[in-house]
Protein backbone atom coordinates (compact mmCIF):
# COMPACT_ATOMS: atom_id res chain seq x y z
CA UNK A 1 0.00 0.00 0.00
CA UNK A 2 2.82 2.32 0.87
CA UNK A 3 4.52 1.88 -2.49
CA UNK A 4 1.31 2.48 -4.43
CA UNK A 5 0.88 5.84 -2.63
CA UNK A 6 4.43 6.80 -3.55
CA UNK A 7 3.90 5.81 -7.17
CA UNK A 8 0.59 7.68 -7.42
CA UNK A 9 2.06 10.84 -5.84
CA UNK A 10 5.02 10.59 -8.22
CA UNK A 11 2.70 10.29 -11.22
CA UNK A 12 0.69 13.29 -10.09
CA UNK A 13 3.82 15.40 -9.67
CA UNK A 14 5.18 14.24 -13.02
CA UNK A 15 1.89 15.02 -14.78
CA UNK A 16 1.73 18.48 -13.19
CA UNK A 17 5.31 19.25 -14.23
CA UNK A 18 4.61 18.06 -17.76
CA UNK A 19 1.53 20.29 -18.01
CA UNK A 20 3.47 23.33 -16.78
CA UNK A 21 6.22 22.73 -19.32
CA UNK A 22 3.72 22.21 -22.11
CA UNK A 23 1.81 25.36 -21.18
CA UNK A 24 5.04 27.40 -21.11
CA UNK A 25 6.07 26.20 -24.58
CA UNK A 26 2.70 27.09 -26.06
CA UNK A 27 2.84 30.59 -24.59
CA UNK A 28 6.23 31.22 -26.19
CA UNK A 29 5.10 29.89 -29.56
CA UNK A 30 2.11 32.19 -29.62
CA UNK A 31 4.23 35.27 -28.89
CA UNK A 32 6.71 34.29 -31.60
CA UNK A 33 3.90 33.92 -34.12
CA UNK A 34 2.55 37.36 -33.30
CA UNK A 35 6.01 38.92 -33.71
CA UNK A 36 6.45 37.32 -37.11
CA UNK A 37 3.01 38.34 -38.20
CA UNK A 38 3.57 41.99 -37.27
CA UNK A 39 6.94 42.10 -39.13
CA UNK A 40 5.54 40.55 -42.29
CA UNK A 41 2.53 42.92 -42.22
CA UNK A 42 4.75 45.99 -42.04
CA UNK A 43 6.95 44.71 -44.87
CA UNK A 44 3.94 44.08 -47.09
CA UNK A 45 2.56 47.54 -46.39
CA UNK A 46 5.80 49.26 -47.41
CA UNK A 47 6.12 47.10 -50.53
CA UNK A 48 2.57 47.91 -51.61
CA UNK A 49 3.04 51.62 -51.04
CA UNK A 50 6.29 51.68 -53.02
CA UNK A 51 4.74 49.80 -55.90
CA UNK A 52 2.15 52.47 -56.51
CA UNK A 53 4.40 55.43 -55.75
CA UNK A 54 6.89 54.42 -58.46
CA UNK A 55 4.32 54.41 -61.23
CA UNK A 56 2.98 57.85 -60.36
CA UNK A 57 6.37 59.58 -60.03
CA UNK A 58 7.42 58.83 -63.61
CA UNK A 59 9.99 56.16 -62.86
CA UNK A 60 12.03 54.40 -65.53
CA UNK A 61 10.31 52.58 -68.27
CA UNK A 62 11.40 49.16 -69.38
CA UNK A 63 13.36 50.69 -72.27
CA UNK A 64 15.18 53.10 -69.96
CA UNK A 65 16.00 50.30 -67.55
CA UNK A 66 17.25 48.15 -70.44
CA UNK A 67 19.43 51.01 -71.72
CA UNK A 68 20.82 51.61 -68.26
CA UNK A 69 21.55 47.91 -67.78
CA UNK A 70 23.18 47.77 -71.23
CA UNK A 71 25.42 50.71 -70.29
CA UNK A 72 26.36 49.07 -67.00
CA UNK A 73 27.04 45.83 -68.87
CA UNK A 74 29.29 47.66 -71.34
CA UNK A 75 31.19 49.37 -68.50
CA UNK A 76 31.58 46.11 -66.62
CA UNK A 77 32.66 44.31 -69.80
CA UNK A 78 35.28 47.00 -70.45
CA UNK A 79 36.49 46.76 -66.87
CA UNK A 80 36.60 42.97 -67.13
CA UNK A 81 38.73 43.15 -70.29
CA UNK A 82 41.08 45.61 -68.58
CA UNK A 83 41.38 43.34 -65.55
CA UNK A 84 41.95 40.31 -67.77
CA UNK A 85 44.67 42.22 -69.65
CA UNK A 86 46.28 43.26 -66.37
CA UNK A 87 46.00 39.68 -65.10
CA UNK A 88 47.69 38.40 -68.27
CA UNK A 89 50.49 40.95 -67.84
CA UNK A 90 50.96 39.88 -64.23
CA UNK A 91 51.04 36.21 -65.26
CA UNK A 92 53.71 36.97 -67.87
CA UNK A 93 55.75 39.02 -65.40
CA UNK A 94 55.43 36.25 -62.83
CA UNK A 95 56.69 33.68 -65.35
CA UNK A 96 59.58 35.97 -66.29
CA UNK A 97 60.51 36.43 -62.63
CA UNK A 98 60.34 32.67 -62.03
CA UNK A 99 62.73 32.14 -64.95
CA UNK A 100 65.03 34.81 -63.55
CA UNK A 101 64.93 33.14 -60.14
CA UNK A 102 65.74 29.79 -61.73
CA UNK A 103 68.84 31.37 -63.33
CA UNK A 104 69.94 33.19 -60.17
CA UNK A 105 69.37 30.34 -57.70
CA UNK A 106 72.46 28.29 -58.73
CA UNK A 107 74.56 31.46 -58.75
CA UNK A 108 73.40 32.24 -55.23
CA UNK A 109 74.23 28.74 -54.05
CA UNK A 110 77.69 28.98 -55.65
CA UNK A 111 78.33 32.39 -54.09
CA UNK A 112 77.21 31.09 -50.69
CA UNK A 113 79.53 28.11 -51.02
CA UNK A 114 82.46 30.36 -52.00
CA UNK A 115 81.75 32.72 -49.11
CA UNK A 116 81.70 29.83 -46.65
CA UNK A 117 85.01 28.55 -48.01
CA UNK A 118 86.52 32.04 -47.89
CA UNK A 119 85.31 32.49 -44.33
CA UNK A 120 86.90 29.20 -43.29
CA UNK A 121 90.14 30.19 -45.04
CA UNK A 122 90.17 33.56 -43.26
CA UNK A 123 89.64 31.87 -39.92
CA UNK A 124 92.55 29.51 -40.60
CA UNK A 125 94.75 32.42 -41.71
CA UNK A 126 93.87 34.34 -38.55
CA UNK A 127 94.83 31.35 -36.41
CA UNK A 128 98.13 30.97 -38.30
CA UNK A 129 98.84 34.71 -37.94
CA UNK A 130 98.23 34.56 -34.20
CA UNK A 131 100.53 31.54 -33.93
CA UNK A 132 103.19 33.36 -35.97
CA UNK A 133 102.93 36.44 -33.73
CA UNK A 134 103.31 34.26 -30.67
CA UNK A 135 106.35 32.56 -32.19
CA UNK A 136 107.96 35.89 -33.16
CA UNK A 137 107.36 37.42 -29.74
CA UNK A 138 108.72 34.30 -28.11
CA UNK A 139 111.75 34.43 -30.40
CA UNK A 140 112.31 38.09 -29.43
CA UNK A 141 112.33 37.13 -25.78
CA UNK A 142 114.79 34.34 -26.52
CA UNK A 143 117.04 36.76 -28.44
CA UNK A 144 116.91 39.26 -25.56
CA UNK A 145 117.76 36.58 -23.05
CA UNK A 146 120.63 35.38 -25.25
CA UNK A 147 121.94 38.95 -25.64
CA UNK A 148 121.61 39.46 -21.91
CA UNK A 149 123.52 36.28 -21.17
CA UNK A 150 126.19 37.30 -23.70
CA UNK A 151 126.57 40.74 -22.09
CA UNK A 152 126.82 39.21 -18.63
CA UNK A 153 129.48 36.85 -19.87
CA UNK A 154 131.43 39.71 -21.48
CA UNK A 155 131.24 41.69 -18.22
CA UNK A 156 132.57 38.71 -16.27
CA UNK A 157 135.40 38.26 -18.78
CA UNK A 158 136.32 41.93 -18.47
CA UNK A 159 136.31 41.65 -14.67
CA UNK A 160 138.49 38.55 -14.80
CA UNK A 161 140.93 40.25 -17.14
CA UNK A 162 141.09 43.18 -14.78
CA UNK A 163 139.39 45.75 -16.86
CA UNK A 164 137.35 48.58 -15.53
CA UNK A 165 133.73 48.79 -16.34
CA UNK A 166 132.44 52.28 -16.92
CA UNK A 167 128.70 52.56 -17.12
CA UNK A 168 127.15 55.64 -18.62
CA UNK A 169 124.53 57.59 -16.69
CA UNK A 170 121.73 56.12 -18.81
CA UNK A 171 122.65 52.57 -17.92
CA UNK A 172 121.94 51.19 -14.52
CA UNK A 173 124.40 49.22 -12.44
CA UNK A 174 122.06 46.26 -12.47
CA UNK A 175 123.44 43.64 -14.80
CA UNK A 176 120.04 42.04 -15.28
CA UNK A 177 118.58 45.08 -17.02
CA UNK A 178 119.38 45.36 -20.70
CA UNK A 179 118.06 48.27 -22.75
CA UNK A 180 115.36 47.17 -25.14
CA UNK A 181 115.66 48.22 -28.74
CA UNK A 182 112.88 47.59 -31.17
Amino acid sequence: METSKKISSFLILFTAAFLFVLAGCQAQQKSAKTDLKSDSDSQQDTAVSKRFQGADSGSQTAVDAAIKLAQEYAELSERMTQLQKKNQELVLENARLKDHIAVLEPKLQQATKELDESNDLLIQMRIELNNWKTDILGFRDEIRQADKAQLQTLLKILEVLGGEIKLSSEQSLDVNSVPESE
